[in-house]
């Protein structure tokens, strides 16, 4: 990903550097438990931890994988340069390159979760803050762009949490699926090596021995984790799509922050755009476009292939980079969003009653009239609203056949806003309940 969407904590995980340190410690764990097997001597294993302290130097390891097309026996190659051919001997014994790619590959997609857990948490955190400042700040709720019943600002940020507190659990749970090593040599059959190195590199690297990994490790896991990041893209365009809506010119009811100096247009200069949620909803689509690779890389030739080895060394990157920028991006949104409660208040009554139309209904009913018949009185009065710009109340107050059932109290009280914000507590509870 171009440094312009990428922070350096995630983009340090999948670093060269990064990757072949991973690679280093897994030889050198495996050397360990191959010593203590008496399989290889301990003054090999621990000569191998020589090169712990060592600046890998990714041009000479480029320069041998030119020759040798190998990039697992490039690094090697170097790795007994800066060790000593006597040493290095034994580093790497019954292993196939696998054991050292896919276990690796996986530690870097845990830690890569470990980051995005905490964006999550911080994102969290600021809806929830947004939420309990704008618990009962009533605005409009649409259905189909339409205006329909009142609900709060509050209750829109609160849905976001929840969506997003799932998110979370669904990344743990991705975590934990991929949070694998396999240590098996070739096709996976521990005919070279012993099940007790795998243990061993497994539990040092922070993961879990795969059950049974042929030569690698099963993509399901990977298709798993990926179609997760993809979800939790989603809902960050879920939320940037409500945020580029509200700043609408003809709703604005919240705004990005627009900071001093900040420029809106090159042509127009009193354009304020929602630039940054524009920029999340296409950082989204970049997160959901390894989904489908990830999926196509679970159907593999018998005991292994590498046709999922190109399409992992740029979604692993590319996905996680981008979707740790976009929520922090969001983050910042959120936890600086301009709100106009006035605006959401003079949106809400724009049509001058019409959204109490579901109280006359019911009221209606409730006296005896059909709901056939109660719903063909308020809707012909709601279409004067509509086509004449009339008032609402004034013209139920004004229909015979609607005082017929109803008293001017029973009307007006239709209208009362705070009935429909009654069980605004009861929902914050069942959100917030942890």
């Amino acid at each position: 990903m171009i440094p312009r969407y990428s922070r350096p904590e995630m983009v340090a995980i999948w670093a060269p550097e990064s990757k072949f340190r991973i690679w280093d410690e897994i030889e050198a764990h495996a050397c360990d438990a191959q010593a203590a097997l008496a399989v290889i001597p301990k003054e090999s294993a621990a000569a191998v931890w020589k090169a712990r302290d060592v600046e890998f130097d990714v041009a000479r390891i480029d320069e041998i994988e030119a020759v040798t097309k190998h990039d697992v026996i490039a690094f090697l190659t170097h790795l007994a340069e800066i060790i000593g051919h006597d040493e290095a001997r034994f580093v790497h014994q019954g292993m196939t390159s696998s054991d050292v790619l896919d276990t690796t590959l996986n530690v870097q997609l845990v830690r890569a979760a470990d980051i995005l857990l905490a964006d999550l948490d911080a994102l969290l955190d600021a809806l929830k803050r947004r939420a309990q400042e704008h618990k009962l700040t009533p605005r409009i709720g649409r259905s189909h762009g339409i205006h329909a019943e009142p609900t709060t600002m509050g209750l829109t940020f609160a849905r976001f949490y929840a969506e997003m507190a799932r998110n979370r659990a669904r990344l743990k749970t991705a975590r934990a699926e991929v949070a694998t090593g396999a240590i098996s040599g070739a096709v996976g059959t521990f005919a070279n090596i012993d099940p007790r190195v795998e243990a061993h590199v497994c539990a040092q690297m922070g993961l879990i021995p795969e059950p049974i990994s042929t030569q690698g490790i099963p993509r399901d896991r990977h298709a798993m984790f990926f179609a997760t990041l993809g979800v939790i893209a989603s809902s960050i365009e879920n939320i940037a799509i409500e945020i580029r809506h509200m700043q609408r010119t003809e709703v604005l009811e919240a705004e990005e922050f627009f900071s001093k100096g900040q420029k809106g247009s090159s042509a127009m200069p009193h354009k304020r755009n929602p630039v940054l949620t524009e920029n999340l909803t296409g950082l989204a689509r970049l997160v959901r476009m390894a989904v489908i690779p990830a999926m196509e890389n679970v159907a593999l030739w018998h005991e292994r292939d590498i046709s999922h080895s190109s399409v992992e060394r740029m979604i692993g990157p590319d996905a996680t980079v981008t979707l740790d920028f976009a929520l922090h991006r969001l983050t910042g949104v959120v936890d600086k969003l301009v709100v106009y409660p006035e605006a959401m208040m003079a949106n809400m009554n724009r049509f001058r009653g019409l959204i109490h139309s579901q109280r006359v209904l019911l009221a209606l009913t409730q006296a005896g009239v059909s709901r056939e018949d109660a719903y063909a009185l308020v809707q012909r009065n709601a279409m004067k609203v509509w086509e004449e710009g009339r008032d609402f109340l004034t013209e139920l107050l004004a229909d015979t056949d609607v005082r017929a059932a109803l008293s001017e109290e029973d009307i007006r009280s239709s209208f009362d806003l705070d009935y429909h914000l009654r069980h605004v507590e009861t929902i914050f509870a069942r959100v917030f309940s942890e």
